[in-house]
């Protein structure tokens, strides 16, 4: 009888047209991890999103061209227990700024543009303050990879040196010659904005600031002096971070990241979704736990207001392998 009982369940089943959960898209997940008692806590983030969108969100080539290293003499130097860029340099309003890169997989242009702007802000002791333009690096930067499909963070930093690039605020700000172009949507609860659909297309290279905007697109770029990898040890990077301000990192993105809400990121479970870049800020500890402080660029209303924290030190998911920066030209 014990086939038939099967028999019958499993008719059942296809007639209600019941499906196993993906563990991403159920309550599932974000139980399991908040279970296991870990550094960090889960939540919905991402309760309708289908797993391609947050595949296409994951738009950073890994293991790409390394640029040059540059490494810090951090034998005499002090670096305090933890360090927020935030409280340090006040008088950038960029390094509290958290973008939205929509449904278009330009993360490696977002840590890149977010990064540059600081270090333009910081270098200058606050004087010139700019939101340097994503979008100018994602449309223009044929080296860089491939737009919206994905990019290599080194490209990026190499185009602002080489290239240069222009400034550019969020999607309809009408701030800076180029703003973003691609509007944010809801990946998550509750909001007001249209629903995400598939990767967006790359938009296009346009050599000219919006109408309105002066001084034109030549004589509003902005230039690196130099780009170079960050080795990846921890003192190399608390160093860069404290001297010379945020820096963009590349890593490993697994499913159970996007549902990250508080505490210190580690690996928990899911599967591999694929590359991402942010901006680390700055470091500290939390209950004992050494972390990175990182910006993302999924919206404010994802993780910790938009920001999160991943566990330092140990080459967290690849998070230490692939740190770039560069310095501003005068």
């Amino acid at each position: 009888m014990c086939w038939q009982v099967l028999l019958c369940v499993l008719t059942a089943l296809a007639v209600s047209g019941a499906q196993p959960h993906h563990p991403l898209t159920s309550t599932e997940m974000v139980n399991s991890i908040n279970k296991a008692n870990t550094t960090w806590m889960a939540g919905q983030n991402f309760p309708n999103a289908d797993i391609s969108y947050l595949k296409g969100l994951c738009g950073t080539l890994l293991k790409g061209p390394r640029l040059p290293e540059l490494t810090h003499s951090v034998e005499n130097v002090k670096l305090p227990d933890s360090f927020d860029p935030r409280q340090q340099w006040p008088d950038c309003p960029t390094i509290q700024q958290i973008r939205d890169q929509g449904s278009c997989g330009s993360c490696w242009a977002f840590g890149a543009a977010e990064a540059i702007s600081d270090r333009i802000c910081i270098q200058t002791s606050g004087k010139v303050s700019v939101e340097i333009s994503a979008e100018d690096l994602l449309s223009c930067c044929d080296e860089c990879g491939m737009g919206c499909s994905g990019g290599y963070p080194s490209e990026a930093w190499l185009f602002w040196k080489n290239t240069g690039l222009v400034t550019g605020g969020l999607y309809d700000s009408g701030e800076g010659c180029r703003p973003y172009t691609i509007s944010p949507c809801e990946h998550h609860v509750n909001g007001t904005r249209p629903p995400c659909h598939g990767e967006g297309d790359t938009p296009k290279c346009e050599t000219q600031c919006i109408d309105g905007y002066s001084p034109s697109y030549q004589k509003d770029k902005h230039f690196g002096k130099h780009t170079y990898s960050v080795p990846s040890k921890e003192e190399q990077i608390m160093a860069e971070l404290y001297k010379n301000g945020p820096v963009e990192a590349a890593f490993s993105v697994y499913e159970d990241f996007p549902q990250y809400k508080t505490g210190v990121y580690q690996h928990v479970k899911g599967d591999f979704l694929g590359g991402h870049a942010i901006k680390i800020l700055g470091w500290g500890k939390e209950n004992g736990t050494p972390y990175w402080l990182a910006a993302n660029s999924w919206n404010s209303d994802w993780g910790d207001k938009g920001f999160f924290k991943i566990k330092r030190g140990n080459d967290e998911c690849g998070i230490e392998s692939e740190v770039v920066a560069g310095i501003p030209h005068n």
